[in-house]
């Protein structure tokens, strides 16, 4: 080999060295751009082969969807030609239901009403027959005003159909004919038809051959139950069971469509008004039908509405996960993210918190002076048109989702867990074991969710506006006494198909008797909260008004309502800053002039200190100061409850846990040492009553017992309206009412006796009793 073909291979084996050691030391990069580049041109390509070919090629016609149509350009409120905006009102009138919903009833579909009957001695069937010759005038005025044809309701002898042409499947024979069941049973404790009929149910339900919801395209059922409480006294020993059992089998194999609930009555008492309230609720629902095509707002059959509320479901409630753990857990992650939580949302609540820090970061911002004096006079604000809570801002949405109803753009209106509660039966709230207020009877609303203090137990932990002086639109109070009024109605109506509401008692919640001005914010901030609560008046509702003890002018202006409560929620200024987070520089001074103001109004109307006790905030070596303060206002009562779990809310900069709530015992120990201290000072006061279940105790001025020294805590309603309308002056002991029951006294407890106590867990579940009474035909 000559020189120069030797030092070209050198030259090209140290090029070759060269390029190899580059490729090791730079293999890895140069692999992943290479893939990278290829990708990217792999999906342009992909991309422009996609354009090309859905721009070559029409849509096909959907064989399902009809023709698109012009989308409608969203309305807005109209405003004034000055640029001034109009109050955003309330729109009633229900939802036309459209013709392209294959889950609605057409122009061309007709209801056919199914009136299913047992009976031995012709009693139940006279009544079935009865009712369906009503019921068939009352569908020809429903359709008559609507689209929907009503065939003449059909009576059927359970005795004597065969169930699987009904109880398996809706019937057939007409396609364009939709079905809604009505069940009339009586109950009996010998083997009857019932028990064969019940098994059928039952059996469809558990059949892995058939759907476990196979009657769920009916529109709806409702069942009436005839029983004997002299037989059986009460639903847990066996009155109307067999009923209340169909019931429950009807509601799995319709997919929850109980169009009504259960109604029961006894045909020596109540029967006929039972049935007749029934009834009423079965036309509504059927004339809601024919309107809209649905049972209405709220999951399948109405039966949940979307509010926050905690309560166990039993075994038997219709397989319907109305608070199940897993969608409980999932709204308190979802919550815990946005830094909310309800105040009802309890009992989960309390599993699923983390315990944060006990007291706020120092670093946290202190709250917002509003009220910074000057020795300069300052000018009004310009007029401003700004909405409280615009229906767009982020404070509308946080409100919604918690299940208020947003009336107009200052107020709202909400349902509480003691109104589920006392529809099924469970219990209603202390305000009818000290003052005979029936839960379900109770509208919770404000006319302001404004409010000029950020306390540190606050429900909506601070979310809700804040503000020391009204520079918002204010709405009429016509609108807003309109709009309350439609959204509790509302809300009650999506209750309809939750398993174990009692028919009359939902018939009773149509009828609002009651209104708790205390949902949240400060309702006497609303300028026309006068004749808000003269509206409310006239209706025969009558007013529990709750304020701050932050607003005196408001405050000394306010007509009589119903009765009157101040939150005190310290004895002394250091605690009162700490709890309340009060934004009004002279909080303590507005805080006792508040005071003086209630022991001047103490003989013209019914007068209630309510204190919240927080464990580590205002309990601890404050009993003299909270006795003080009743010396100061002299109210007609005092309610003592302990504070109730939010939920853990790092952004209110309050950090409250479980360890914050006061156990009952210690709320015990509490009320007996302030009366204590109140009988040192001669003011002559006790202890009236309790309900433990809300962790609430009354005591109460002497001025309320009777000469036999029993308490009258309650209220004559009838008398309070009379002596408000004569015109004339009157004192509360005018329209004090009946004595305190016996079983919401001190030391008995406080839960009424006719409902029923639900325990978590199951603690309470026992088997019926068999009862020995002998058959009654109903």
């Amino acid at each position: 080999m000559d020189h120069d073909s030797w030092s070209l291979r050198a030259l090209w084996n140290s090029y070759a060295a060269d390029i190899f050691a580059l490729w090791h030391i730079y293999r890895i990069p140069i692999i992943l751009s290479t893939f990278t580049v290829l990708i990217v041109i792999r999906t342009v390509l992909h991309l422009r082969d996609n354009r090309e070919k859905v721009s070559s090629t029409p849509p096909p016609a959907s064989p399902f969807l009809p023709a698109a149509k012009e989308k409608t350009p969203i309305q807005y409120p109209e405003k004034k030609t000055d640029g001034e905006k109009v109050p955003r009102r309330i729109v009633g009138g229900l939802k036309k239901r459209k013709s392209s919903q294959d889950d609605t009833v057409s122009a061309e579909k007709k209801i056919q009403v199914l009136v299913f009957f047992s009976s031995l001695t012709t009693t139940t069937e006279k009544t079935a027959k009865v009712f369906a010759e009503g019921l068939a005038k009352s569908t020809k005025e429903i359709a008559s005003s609507t689209s929907t044809t009503f065939l003449e309701p059909e009576i059927l002898d359970l005795s004597y159909v065969d169930y699987d042409d009904y109880f398996i499947n809706p019937p057939k024979f007409d396609p364009e004919v939709q079905f809604f069941y009505l069940i009339f049973v009586p109950t009996y404790n010998i083997d009857t038809i019932l028990d064969n009929f019940l098994e059928h149910l039952q059996e469809t339900h558990n059949d892995f051959r058939i759907d476990t919801a196979p009657l769920s395209p009916l529109l709806g059922y409702s069942v009436f139950g005839f029983g004997d409480r002299e037989g059986w006294p009460t639903e847990a020993e066996g009155f109307c069971s067999q009923a209340r059992d169909i019931d429950k089998w009807m509601a799995k194999l319709t997919g929850r469509k109980r169009a009504f609930p259960l109604g029961m009555g006894d045909p020596k008492t109540d029967a006929a008004e039972r049935l007749k309230e029934w009834k009423e609720g079965v036309e509504e629902t059927l004339s809601h039908i024919a309107l809209t095509g649905s049972l209405g707002e709220g999951v399948v059959g109405s039966g949940d509405a979307v509010e926050s509320d905690v309560e166990d479901v039993d075994d038997d409630d219709d397989d319907e996960v109305l608070f199940d753990e897993q969608n409980i857990a999932q709204r308190n992650t979802k919550e815990n993210k946005d830094g909310l939580n309800d105040l009802e949302d309890l009992g989960q609540t309390v599993v699923k918190a983390t315990v944060v820090k006990a007291e706020a970061d120092p670093s946290e911002p202190l709250e917002v002076d509003f009220t910074t004096y000057s020795k300069k006079a300052r000018t009004a604000p310009a007029p401003t048109t700004k909405e409280m809570v615009p229906k767009n801002s982020p404070t509308y949405a946080s409100l919604t989702k918690q299940g208020y109803s947003i009336v107009g753009s200052h107020s709202g209106v909400k349902i509480c867990r003691w109104t589920k509660s006392a529809l099924r039966g469970r219990g209603s709230c202390y305000k009818y074991s000290f003052y005979g207020i029936a839960s379900h009877q109770c509208m919770e609303t404000t006319p302001s969710l404004s409010c000029s203090n950020k306390c540190v137990f606050c429900w909506r932990h601070g979310t809700n506006p804040v503000g020391t002086t009204w520079r918002w639109v204010v709405d009429p109070p016509d609108m807003i006494f309109a709009g309350v009024k439609a959204g509790h109605y509302q809300k009650i109506k999506m209750l309809r198909g939750v398993p174990g509401v009692r028919a009359e008692r939902f018939a009773e919640a149509m009828r609002i008797r009651h209104c708790a001005l205390s949902l949240v914010g400060e309702p006497i901030f609303y300028p026309h909260i006068n004749e808000f609560t003269s509206m409310l008046h006239a209706e025969h509702i009558s007013s529990f008004l709750v304020c701050n003890a932050q607003h005196p002018d408001q405050l000394t202006t306010l007509k009589p309502v119903t009765q009157l409560y101040v939150s005190i929620d310290a004895s002394n200024r250091e605690s009162l800053r700490k709890i309340d987070r009060p934004l009004h520089r002279d909080f303590w001074e507005r805080f006792n002039r508040c005071l003086d103001i209630l022991k001047e109004r103490r003989f013209e109307q019914r007068t209630v200190f309510r204190l919240t006790l927080v464990k580590g905030f205002n309990i601890d070596d404050e009993v003299e100061g909270y006795a003080r303060l009743v010396e100061q206002g002299l109210p007609c009562f005092v309610e003592i409850k302990g504070v109730t779990y939010c939920g853990t809310s790092s952004s209110a900069g309050a950090g409250l846990t479980m360890q914050n709530v006061p156990f009952y015992h210690e709320i015990q120990a509490f009320v007996e040492a302030l009366n204590a201290a109140l009988a040192k000072r001669g003011l002559g006061y006790g202890i009236a009553a309790e309900h433990a279940h809300s962790c609430c105790v009354l005591i109460a001025s002497e001025r309320f017992s009777n000469e036999r020294g029993k308490w009258c805590t309650r209220i004559d309603y009838q008398k309070f309206f009379e002596c408000l309308e004569s015109g004339q002056p009157f004192r509360p002991e005018d329209y004090m009412g009946e004595e305190t029951p016996e079983w919401a006294t001190w030391g008995q407890g406080g839960f009424d006796p006719r409902d029923e106590r639900v325990f978590r867990k199951g603690k309470n579940k026992q088997p019926l009793p068999e009862s020995k009474a002998e058959l009654v035909e109903i």
